[in-house]
């Protein structure tokens, strides 16, 4: 069976594509593009070559995905982009393929970019994180899971976004952002913690009193980075919940510094 897609779209005989994929008019896609079953592609899209994506996307208008990154050492290399499923791909989205430092640009499951956001080469971002109209991720960004970015954000290259964090509207990021944290406005800083953000995703009040402390002692307290978490440490005999494991792996490995 041939896929479903309409008589002026322009296909590739080298692609690989479900015969349960729907592609809308005018839709481009290149050679070793491979779609997943139930994935719809509406019009004016353009799937570039070396793109994969899975299962279940809805990829809206005007979408353009894999084509060459915005980086001038670029030197044509066959790089890719990978989604995963589930994911909603809003109006006038750009993801960019990789650069051959990683070669990959990689989104995962459940994620919801909004119209005119924009994925530069050689990010990777994670589940269920939404992005609002027109967030700009530099090249290199990474994002974790369930991240809330809000309209215009500006991300920039190399920085990280740690899970279960929000940043407002507008906001100019140029360092890390840790797990857990709330960002509101410019200059950034941190707010709080999430804590509506947790608690709607099933946190039990114990896992999000233990964050706040542990971010109070590390922000709140007049110590730097190293000398709050080892207080931390010391004040919980070294007992400590996987979720602020993960908070001090992510400060510790951070290169460009997190917001305080």
């Amino acid at each position: 069976m041939k896929p479903k897609h309409h008589p002026s779209a322009i296909i590739s005989k080298n692609a690989l594509i479900d015969e349960n994929v729907t592609i809308g008019p005018y839709v481009i896609i290149e050679d070793d593009v491979i779609i997943s079953s139930g994935t719809e592609i509406l019009a004016y899209s353009y799937i570039s070559k070396g793109t994969k994506i899975g299962k279940n996307c809805l990829i809206f208008q005007g979408v353009v995905i894999g084509t060459k990154p915005q980086d001038l050492k670029y030197d044509n290399s066959p790089t890719n982009v990978i989604i995963g499923d589930n994911n909603e791909i809003r109006e006038y989205v750009t993801i960019h393929r990789g650069t051959q430092s990683t070669y990959c640009t990689k989104i995962g499951n459940n994620n919801f970019l909004m119209a005119y956001s924009h994925i530069a080469h050689d990010c990777k971002m994670g589940d269920n994180n939404i992005l609002a109209n027109a967030v700009q991720l530099g090249g290199h960004v990474q994002v974790e899971d369930w991240v809330v970015m809000g309209g215009v954000v500006k991300v920039h290259q190399f920085c990280r976004i740690g899970c279960h964090s929000m940043i407002g509207g507008d906001v100019k990021v140029t360092k890390d952002v840790a797990p857990y944290t709330l960002i509101g406005e410019n200059p950034p800083k941190v707010d709080s913690i999430n804590k509506i953000g947790l608690r709607r995703r099933g946190f039990p009040d114990e896992t999000i009193n233990e964050i706040n402390k542990f971010y109070k002692i590390l922000l709140r307290s007049g110590l730097n980075n190293t000398d709050g978490i080892k207080k931390y440490l010391e004040l919980n005999n070294n007992n400590i919940l996987p979720e602020i494991r993960h908070c001090i792996e992510f400060i510790q490995s951070s290169q460009r510094g997190i917001y305080r």
